[in-house]
């Protein structure tokens, strides 16, 4: 028997993807709702770090992730309008995996393809912003938690109480 996920791969997103995404995401991250043009922005902003888990029985998952700077991350819900020049770290936004999938791997290789971007983008560290649902999976990535600033707790705020601020440097292959 073929296990569910064999023909599943993580690919490139395209705008065609973005409706199944933002319907993923609202399956997801009830909790953490994000308008349609954060999604698109982003995108078009950084199409190298827009992935999805992509199934025989449709899109199973996303990563949206892009080139940052510092350790003042967006709001949740939030529109950036431009990418910082330079940066110095990539900044993954979201990574969500459908229920289905969850416990195969699937996450662990949508990391490893934001390592290969960051190193694409001599960029040395990987960032994001936990939830309190997900950060035993992040710290179990190898992700630790960051000294912030009390602009940074408010913006952590956007998402839970008890979200945090994450890095880790980037892995070789």
């Amino acid at each position: 028997m073929t296990p569910a996920f064999a023909d599943t791969i993580w690919r490139p997103m395209m705008p065609a993807d973005l409706a199944a995404t933002i319907a993923l995401a609202a399956t997801v991250h009830a909790d953490y709702p994000e308008d349609d043009e954060i999604f698109m922005e982003r995108l078009t902003l950084a199409p190298e770090g827009c992935w999805v888990l992509d199934g025989l029985s449709g899109l199973a998952g996303y990563l949206v992730s892009h080139p940052w700077k510092g350790c003042l991350t967006p709001r949740l819900n939030c529109l950036l309008g431009a990418l910082p020049s330079p940066a110095d770290r990539w900044y993954i936004h979201d990574l969500a995996l459908a229920e289905s999938t969850r416990g195969q791997g699937l996450a662990q290789k949508a990391i490893a393809v934001v390592d290969r971007v960051a190193r694409t983008h001599a960029l040395p560290i990987i960032s994001l912003t936990s939830t309190r649902y997900a950060l035993s999976f992040w710290q179990k990535q190898g992700f630790v938690t960051e000294a912030v600033s009390a602009e940074e707790q408010a913006v952590l705020a956007s998402y839970d109480e008890e979200a945090s601020f994450l890095s880790r440097p980037v892995r070789g292959d």
